[in-house]
């Protein structure tokens, strides 16, 4: 029998971080909860930050996943945006990193490959995807589904690198 594994996923924005969680067991995806934590954009970014940094705390104290994935940050033509956009990065790695959780990075490209089947899809497509993927599940919003598109991703990373273990495992004893 395969044990189930919690999975969060987590698309990072100083405005709105997207989060997701799945269970995982064998090739089965089930969704648990999603959303997104929201700053205060009115407040300085040391607030922000604080807001970011407590609101994930939450979900992880909620949630309890196993294991976590973040989207890794593309390069913004503004400078001052993308190093805002960093900061708020880091803080979406170091909180599940402060409770012990591994972290998993993955490109926008390869989000999108492992869940609509191209390295180009748009917001619309994955959004759709996302749905037909975890059926029933209500998205709140574009940065929660692009969170659990990255749920999604880490979730057959990880099927994957558990199959290859076990028939490693099994194999092992064997001559060739």
């Amino acid at each position: 029998m395969t044990a189930t594994l919690r999975l969060l996923g987590l698309d990072p924005g100083l405005r709105n971080t997207g989060w997701g969680v799945v269970d995982v067991s064998g090739n089965r995806l089930r969704h648990v909860a999603n959303g997104s934590v929201s700053t205060d954009g009115a407040a300085p970014l040391s607030e922000r930050l604080r807001q970011l940094h407590a609101g994930l705390e939450a979900v992880i104290a909620e949630w309890r996943p196993a294991s976590a994935a973040v989207e890794e940050t593309f390069v913004n033509k503004n400078p001052t945006s993308t190093l805002k956009l960093g900061q708020a990065r880091g803080v979406v790695l170091l909180v599940p990193a402060q409770t012990g959780i591994e972290v998993a990075e993955y490109s926008a490209n390869h989000i999108k490959k492992s869940v609509v089947g191209t390295g180009h899809a748009d917001k619309r497509q994955i959004h759709a995807m996302v749905e037909i993927l975890l059926p029933g599940c209500a998205i709140n919003g574009g940065d929660a589904a692009d969170a659990l598109a990255v749920a999604i991703c880490h979730a057959h990373h990880v099927s994957s690198a558990r199959n290859l273990q076990r028939n490693l495992a099994s194999a092992g004893g064997r001559e060739t």
